[in-house]
């Protein structure tokens, strides 16, 4: 069919008209969700739902408590969006405990349990909310959705309401999540900034748990906190979570545990909820699993640690901006400055008018100027203006001009206050208001001042009760493979040269993680780190394989190999610490007939001998040698080795097990994690072998504990932590809170189980380890009294203390005193200051 030509430009146009209009109208719905919806405004840091929930609680306002249903109803007049998304806005706020008081079931964020139906419920402003919210007289108005009412643009809060409450929000092609901050904090930091003083501020979360501010970047696009749940051992079987993360839920808490456990991550015998009015879940171990490692398990597994990703955006001029939570608090500090100012400003208007009126009334009446109202005038306006007139000699004291409504008001009271009047109290008005003035005045004068008062005001009257309740604090870096478990069994074939987990009627490797990496060494001198996987081909004539450990420099490899294109045998010792996954690496000097003859792996750096026996037809007049690998220097894998013999080798046996050519290995303690380490972080505790470590605790017990670096300590209750010398006597000061006295003993330890306490102080009640130190000739200061009467005591401990049982009492040393301290005269590691009592 034929189109015209017009018909053509018509349709052409109508199309352009369309794509104009998909332009547009998404451009329009973007700006409207942005705005409108999803990202607060700077102001007062409220969404506009959030505003206008506020807004008619407001209006209803009447001191009682009001249905959750009839403030959503209220709330509709505002809010064109429907009863559901003001209903779950009103829940919000209500659940952060800080603008609304509740009545009744309004759920819990710790468990997920949602609030009970709208008619159920009942909600009514805050005192706080009433104090720091509101002001008719400094609001700006707009008109509602259908022009019906008027409704803030944004509220006066006087306080940074955005960075205590947080928000989230999912906008077109942008979002927000400003993480909630705790209430005493920000009302400090506000007060630090408005006198000019640094200032720090980091999240706190209404469900507690620890938190890593590591990398926190003031809030900004692309920091990063890490979350957790504080874990706590009841016993070497039993694991407690007395809280959750900030967003997870308890329920979603033990579903990641049990998925975690069914994925073979970590090995839990029962996960059992019993939160009640406190979190509370308790998780049974399976037999043999060491609870620290199924802690730090936990963190890197489960939603115990959860890692959240501050975007602070905020709507400035009609406008999305991204901000620090530095500048929103700062920003925050100025515009309730700002607020204040207004506020005296426009009280300062209302009693200078009391100041006007309550002068004219006074004049009008001592100076009898009422009598103009008994004679008689031609009209009503020649009555006001000989009122006028009687006030000329007067005039030059007031503060403004007389107007015609002062005079009309003066005139509309009653004739009997004529007669009651008492002069003196209007002279005490007048002199009360002239107070207020100058108090309203000094005041703006001062402003910097009146803002910090308010502040410090608000912070007494409602910061009882708001302390953190999440524990700041750096974490340890987890990673997921030196906490797996052994979830999986990996197999090879020798002959065929393949290794997986597949191959069950194969020889075992070990069993290990689904994490971990896989080592293996062939015949011909090659060497490949793979994945554990089903089934993996490496090459033929496999020597050995093992799970890989990187960055471990004590596993060492022995190795004697031939080369090919020379036929000269040589031996090397070799670590091997990191590697590109998947690649093949040749440990000979090359060549297609290059051989193994005899390889070993040794987690300690044992060097063994053996024996080698020399071809039968090669003219060597020796055919067999022994030959010791502790000669050997350990070195890289591309080494090639030292030269064993340059005729050929029939084989090569295994004589006699060697010792360890490593030195021990020198151990840090990291106080800030309560970690060991190798890394040379913390306090160095010495080299060891087959040594044990000594830990001491304030609650009076001692520990005797490995090596094991997965281990974990609580570093606030260590008073010493060292390499264990049986033979040294440990003395102590502990309180016998009961005698009411300081007591001392020196005692060796008897016992030689690991990772077991023994308490050493007299049990009872309020009784403390205050000071110990394994110093062989210890000293104590001994300070007593306080100012001119102070006096200090140098007493050596060996002198009148003989070494006792570890189960013993001890000596008396002092009465307990308020102002005794004391301290080792040579200080022990991790003993501070001395002891206040």
């Amino acid at each position: 069919m034929a189109i015209s030509t017009n018909a053509g430009q018509e349709l052409t146009k109508n199309e352009s008209g369309v794509n104009g209009q998909y332009k547009t109208w998404f451009l329009d719905y973007a700006s409207y969700v942005i705005l409108e919806r999803a990202v607060p405004a700077l102001e007062d840091g409220l969404k506009p739902v959030q505003r206008r929930i506020l807004h008619s609680m407001k209006e209803m306002d009447d001191g009682r408590f009001n249905k959750v249903a009839n403030i959503i109803g209220q709330s509709m007049q505002y809010h064109p969006h429907g009863d559901a998304s003001i209903g779950d806005a009103l829940v919000n706020m209500g659940q952060k405990e800080l603008m609304i008081e509740t009545q009744g079931n309004w759920g819990d964020v710790r468990t997920g349990d949602e609030a009970a139906a709208p008619r159920y419920i009942e909600a009514r402003l805050s005192k706080f909310a009433l104090e720091v919210a509101f002001n008719a007289k400094t609001t700006e108005w707009q008109l509602s959705y259908d022009g019906r009412k008027n409704e803030p643009v944004t509220l006066p809060v006087k306080f940074p309401l955005l960075l205590a409450q947080g928000a989230d929000g999912i906008a077109v092609g942008l979002s927000t999540k400003i993480l909630p901050h705790n209430f005493c904090e920000l009302i400090d930091a506000s007060i630090k900034f408005l006198r000019g003083k640094k200032f720090e501020i980091f999240p706190d979360f209404q469900t507690g748990g620890m938190i890593d501010v590591t990398n926190y970047n003031d809030g900004k696009r692309g920091g990063k906190v890490r979350v957790r749940a504080a874990i706590e051992e009841v016993d070497k079987k039993t694991l407690v979570i007395r809280n959750v993360p900030f967003s997870v839920t308890v329920s979603s808490l033990c579903d990641s545990i049990v998925k975690a456990n069914d994925a073979g991550k970590i090995k839990v015998k029962k996960v059992t909820d019993t939160t009640a009015a406190n979190v509370e879940i308790m998780v049974e171990l399976a037999q043999g699993i060491s609870p620290d490692i199924t802690i730090d398990a936990l963190y890197a597994f489960t939603d115990c640690e959860v890692n959240i990703s501050p975007n602070a955006c905020v709507i400035v001029d009609q406008k999305p901006l991204f901000m620090t939570v530095r500048e929103l608090l700062t920003l925050s500090a100025d515009r309730t400055k700002e607020l204040l100012r207004r506020e005296l400003e426009i009280k300062l208007g209302e009693l200078n008018e009391k100041w006007h009126y309550t002068s004219l009334e006074k004049i009008f009446f001592e100076e009898k100027i009422y009598k103009e109202l008994e004679k008689k005038h031609e009209t009503w306006e020649k009555v006001l203006e000989a009122i006028d007139k009687a006030f000329n000699p007067f005039k030059k004291n007031l503060k403004r001009n007389i107007t015609r409504e002062d005079i009309v008001k003066l005139t509309e009271k009653p004739v009997r206050r004529i007669y009651k009047l008492d002069i003196d109290e209007l002279n005490e008005q007048i002199k009360s208001i002239e107070n207020d003035i100058r108090q309203v005045q000094f005041d703006l004068a001062h402003l910097t001042d009146y803002a910090v008062a308010y502040y410090e005001n608000l912070l007494k009257k409602f910061g009882k009760g708001r302390e953190r309740k999440t524990e700041i604090k750096p974490f340890d870096t987890i990673t997921a493979k030196s906490v797996a478990i052994a979830n999986t069994k990996v197999y090879m074939n020798r002959f065929e040269g393949f290794i997986g987990m597949s191959l069950k009627k194969d020889e075992l490797i070990a069993e290990c993680s689904d994490l971990d990496d896989i080592i293996v060494f062939t015949r011909a001198g090659k060497m490949k780190v793979v994945k554990v996987a089903d089934k993996v081909f490496i090459g033929k004539d496999i020597i050995h394989a093992e799970v890989f450990q990187r960055s471990d420099d004590r596993t060492t490899y022995n190795m004697m190999y031939v080369d090919g294109p020379s036929g000269v045998s040589y031996a090397k010792r070799f670590n091997v610490t990191g590697i590109l996954r998947d690649r093949e690496y040749d440990l000979s000097k090359g060549g297609d007939k290059s051989k193994v003859h005899y390889f070993t792996s040794n987690h300690n750096g044992e060097a063994e001998v053996v024996k080698v026996v020399l071809s039968a037809n090669c003219t060597a007049k020796k055919k067999e040698l022994d030959f010791y690998f502790e000669e050997l220097d350990i070195k890289g894998r591309g080494s090639n080795g030292n030269q064993v013999t340059k005729y050929p080798i029939k084989s090569v046996k295994f004589k006699e097990a060697g010792r360890s050519t490593l030195a021990g290995r020198k151990l840090w303690f990291d106080s800030k994690f309560g970690r060991l380490n190798t890394d040379e972080k913390g306090e160095y505790l010495g080299t060891f072998e087959e040594d044990k470590i000594l830990v001491i605790t304030d609650d009076g017990s001692y520990e005797l504990t490995d090596t094991e670096l997965t281990q974990r300590f609580e570093p606030e209750r260590i008073l010493l932590i060292e390499k264990f010398d049986p033979a040294k006597p440990i003395t102590a000061v502990y309180l016998d809170n009961e005698k009411q006295q300081f007591n001392v003993k020196r005692f060796k330890i008897e016992t030689s189980t690991l990772k077991s306490k023994f308490l050493f102080i007299k049990e009872g009640k309020g009784n403390r380890l205050e000071a110990v130190t394994t110093d062989e000739k210890p000293v104590l200061l001994l300070y007593t009294g306080k100012g001119a009467s102070s006096q200090t005591q140098k007493i050596q401990i060996g002198g009148f203390v003989e070494v006792m049982g570890w189960k013993a009492i001890g000596n008396k040393l002092v009465d307990f005193s308020k102002t005794v301290e004391m301290e080792w005269e040579v200080k022990t590691k991790y003993q501070g200051q001395p002891t206040l009592f």
